[in-house]
């Protein structure tokens, strides 16, 4: 149910992707439609609206973490019980066995962010995002941290840590060179779920806050397009892996 002031068909003109819905008007109603080519002129006249569509990739990107997160507990607990525990996880299944058998008979395939990172080549110079330069060793942000930017990761590696210099401390992820990580913190304002270190020297990071997206786009539309292709990119990836993990619910178990 899509409400007032939302958006939807976004991805369509993001990603040039394919339409994963069809959108039915449940009583009168008024839309106003934005094609690929007005996109641009859109964000012009409307630049508050940037971080507005923003927040809502992100809060859909929540929403199927989520999914994901409760799937992939779900496949443990299976794997790990018994017969018995089993047949008591059952009533748990309908929503994931459902979510497969919709999407059965459609080919779902893995998306690939080498052409996000290769328009975004040279794009570290333009724009106002602020340029930092970390050593090895050196922390971006720390778990559990409140802060509302993110980071565009130009030179170097960048590890992404839970309990990070403790003695329980796992590497969970790592941005490569050329790409997003952080975004999270800017359109969800939600805690940091891992800390950021640099992992080589001179790793050479654009910090991007809400407040210089106007001005990023003015001077360089390009690159705050390629972060809402990044968000899609992020969910569609999410979506794929969710459904895998229905997948094998439903053909083990179900």
């Amino acid at each position: 149910l899509i409400n007032k002031g939302e958006y939807f068909g976004e991805m369509a003109i993001i990603e040039s992707y394919p339409r994963n819905a069809t959108i039915i008007a449940k009583g009168d109603v008024s839309v106003v439609e934005i094609s690929e080519k007005e996109m641009n002129e859109y964000f012009k006249q409307n630049p508050d609206e940037i971080i507005v569509i923003m927040k809502h990739l992100g809060s859909r990107i929540q929403a199927m973490e989520n999914d994901y997160e409760e799937a992939q507990r779900l496949l443990k607990e299976l794997q790990e019980a018994d017969a018995a525990k089993k047949k008591s996880l059952f009533s748990k299944l309908k929503k994931h066995i459902d979510r497969y058998q919709s999407n059965k008979d459609n080919e779902i395939t893995m998306p690939n962010a080498d052409p996000l990172r290769e328009t975004l080549k040279g794009t570290a110079d333009e724009g106002f995002g602020q340029i930092e330069l970390y050593d090895a060793g050196s922390v971006i942000y720390e778990e559990g941290n409140l802060s509302n930017s993110m980071y565009i990761l130009h030179v170097g590696t960048v590890g992404l840590y839970k309990d990070y210099g403790t003695p329980g401390e796992t590497k969970t992820g790592e941005a490569q060179e050329v790409s997003f990580f952080g975004e999270m913190g800017m359109i969800a304002d939600q805690p940091r779920k891992a800390t950021a270190v640099a992992e080589d020297d001179e790793t050479y990071v654009e910090i991007i806050d809400p407040d210089n997206l106007e001005a990023i786009f003015q001077s360089c539309p390009i690159k705050i397009i390629m972060i809402l292709r990044y968000l899609s990119y992020r969910l569609r990836k999410l979506d794929y892996d969710f459904i895998n993990t229905c997948k094998m619910i439903t053909e083990t178990y179900g």
